[in-house]
């Protein structure tokens, strides 16, 4: 690892987001634990911002979030992490090994999957008054099983020191009680997301008010 100072953006980085997603969560929630300059762009996803033209200029698949990086834009939040941290980070964040970038990318596979497609989607069916999704609860349920039982090997998801992995599937792990998912039997999980939220510059995400 180089001793010489890491690169910073010429103006801050502007995130487009609805803040409460958790994809546009890990986002702000890296760039704030790099240290890095930034400003929110606030998307209206209930009135349907991101459909318009202006905003799938930036997205074709008009989601959220999106980076504009001095002009380099950025869609997809496991894309926009792989860029910060190569730009950015250290190695920590995004090891160059073949076996530190595998174990990092198979994290990053869990939070476009498994992830996404349960505790995720728990939490979207009851923050948007739609009927529980019992599916998705039982996936949750299923992920964090497994979660656990590699937490109560490491302190982090690819290792000893916090990475991509880990920022990628904390957000939607924390709130997973938003979605009725309760993390109560998951020791391991919770010890893990208390050492994320003991981190310098760590931000929270904001919570559906009840």
């Amino acid at each position: 690892m180089t001793n010489l100072p890491l690169p910073r953006p010429a103006r801050p980085i502007k995130l487009y987001r609805f803040l409460l997603s958790g994809h546009s969560h890990r986002v702000a929630l890296f760039l704030s634990l790099l240290g890095l300059p930034w400003e929110p762009v606030e998307i209206d996803l209930p009135g349907k911002q991101q459909k318009t033209p202006d905003f799938l200029a930036l997205n074709p698949f008009g989601q959220v979030p999106v980076i504009d990086d001095d002009g380099v834009v950025i869609a997809d939040s496991n894309a926009i992490l792989v860029y910060l941290a190569k730009r950015y980070g250290d190695a920590d964040w995004l090891p160059s090994d073949p076996l530190g970038a595998a174990a990092v990318q198979r994290w990053l596979s869990v939070a476009a999957g498994p992830l996404a497609f349960g505790p995720a989607a728990a939490r979207v069916a009851l923050i948007f008054g739609r009927p529980p999704n019992t599916e998705a609860v039982e996936r949750a349920h299923a992920l964090l099983t497994v979660m656990d039982g590699e937490l109560a090997q490491r302190e982090f998801l690819a290792g000893p020191k916090p990475s991509l992995a880990d920022i990628a599937n904390y957000t939607y792990v924390a709130h997973a009680p938003e979605g009725g998912v309760a993390l109560d039997d998951y020791p391991h999980v919770r010890a893990w997301l208390a050492r994320i939220e003991a981190l310098p510059r760590f931000v929270p995400m904001a919570r559906k008010p009840s």
